[in-house]
């Protein structure tokens, strides 16, 4: 029976190096998908559509809204950001296990929509090792740096809405880690209700 993808939100404090992790589940394994998330900014240089972004015009964006064509939206800094369902679906169908990186209350509002979604949280092994990482980028200020740890503070008060917490203090590992509780969800038995019911009729069918 072919096996349909699980959708995975990932979110984590700025520094935590989240995006590092998905490149390399992609990049590792074969099962991966990256979402594209949908904005209404401007394309910074370098930028593509269909990239990193799927740049639209604000009219386009809220019939989206309208169309009930969203995983999950937000506005932010006067630009609306989501993720477009239908690509997600598709994927899903096609036996991907999708990866959206999003905020703790796009990932709240996704569980709702999507039960069975597994939600991970990156953390670094402490609050120093964030903010050393923060410093060692070199290319925030300190008051910038600092708004992004006050921003941590808050964010860790949803942490305990996520199914799993994951500390990237050893990259590699981290990866393997992360694989592993996806091959794990696959094997729950609310997401294998289909596999679960065939063998009960194939069962009663002996009896009969």
């Amino acid at each position: 029976m072919k096996r349909k993808g699980i959708l995975i939100v990932v979110s984590g404090f700025s520094g935590a190096g989240k995006g590092t992790l998905m490149k390399r589940l992609v990049q590792d394994f074969d099962n991966y998908a990256l979402s594209i998330s949908m904005t209404t900014r401007n394309p910074r240089p370098g930028e593509t559509d269909g990239k990193e972004y799927f740049f639209v015009s604000r009219e386009a964006f809220e019939k989206q809204i309208e169309e009930n064509g969203l995983v999950e939206y937000a506005s932010y800094c006067d630009n609306y950001y989501g993720t477009p369902r239908e690509y997600v679906e598709q994927q899903l169908e096609l036996g991907k296990d999708v990866i959206l990186e999003i905020e703790i209350q796009g990932a709240l509002k996704v569980k709702k929509k999507f039960p069975s979604a597994l939600l991970m949280f990156v953390m670094p092994p402490s609050a120093q090792e964030l903010k050393r990482r923060l410093v060692g980028r070199g290319t925030e200020t300190e008051e910038v740096i600092e708004k992004r740890l006050k921003r941590a503070s808050e964010e860790a008060e949803g942490i305990e809405e996520y199914d799993y917490i994951v500390v990237n203090d050893d990259l590699e590992e981290c990866v393997k880690y992360m694989h592993s509780l996806v091959m794990a969800a696959h094997a729950t038995p609310d997401r294998n209700e289909e596999l679960i019911q065939n063998m009960r009729k194939e069962l009663e069918a002996f009896s009969k």
